[in-house]
């Protein structure tokens, strides 16, 4: 664990990871020095109730890149639409290209169980694209492709919104990460998503998404006796690592 490690958050959409994990990618990066990558499937070229989508696409991947800028992340995008996010080759291709360009030790994505089939399909692909990223015959198609993951990174699904899956019912959440010393940050970079305010008052029923954000994360903090924590599950199936890097790093 001397080695500082690059962790990539790789969701649906612009402000998916500043609302579900934000705040241990900063503490990840304070107290490790790790290198800290964010990936989208869109753009969020649906989330507007007065741009087209071309023009709300534009927007809301500047506001993604400026939230990534602020912790000097990178910010990559695969291109899909919002609420039309396949999985099918080309767009798993893309999604492999992302993982070996970034070659991360952990990858940090949605819940497979979710509200929104967008959430679930990233999810799918995200881990899809983990097991892919060392395989030699899996190739992408890309000009210039990036060279082979040398190993299957660690798999973190991040709590889903409210906790809860598509059936309402509570996801329990593996281990909770204390971010009390990062919400700051994690607010900061979720207040660049200004576009956002008035589609989900609209469309959500939501007003002041970043308030909404601060009283999930206390929840989650008041579990484990901190005032805001993040909730994580690892994917521990056949073939992905065992032992719990995130945990290790940022402790119980």
């Amino acid at each position: 664990m001397a080695d500082s490690k690059t962790i990539l958050a790789f969701m649906a959409h612009p402000d998916d990871v500043e609302i579900l994990c934000a705040g241990t990618l900063v503490r990840l990066q304070r107290e490790h020095g790790a290198r800290i990558a964010i990936a989208t499937s869109t753009s969020g070229d649906k989330g507007s109730i007065e741009h087209g989508p071309a023009e709300i696409a534009r927007i809301r991947n500047g506001e993604g890149k400026k939230a990534a800028a602020l912790i000097d992340a990178e910010f990559h995008c695969l291109g899909s639409n919002d609420l039309m996010v396949m999985y099918d080759p080309p767009t798993l291709a893309g999604a492999v290209e992302i993982v070996r360009r970034v070659q991360p030790d952990v990858v940090i994505t949605h819940f497979p169980d979710d509200y929104m089939v967008d959430h679930e399909i990233t999810s799918k692909l995200v881990r899809t694209a983990c097991f892919a990223g060392g395989v030699p015959n899996f190739l992408t198609g890309a000009i210039a492709p990036a060279p082979l993951c040398s190993a299957i990174p660690h798999l973190y699904y991040a709590d889903p919104i409210e906790g809860k899956d598509l059936l309402g019912r509570r996801i329990e959440p593996a281990q909770i990460i204390d971010i009390s010393s990062t919400i700051d940050m994690k607010e900061k970079m979720l207040a660049c998503h200004a576009s956002q305010r008035e589609w989900l008052r609209a469309h959500h029923g939501m007003d002041q998404y970043i308030i909404s954000m601060k009283q999930w994360s206390a929840l989650r903090g008041k579990e484990i006796g901190a005032e805001y924590g993040e909730g994580f599950r690892q994917h521990l199936g056949h073939a992905y690592p065992q032992d719990n890097l995130l945990g290790e790093l940022l402790g119980p």
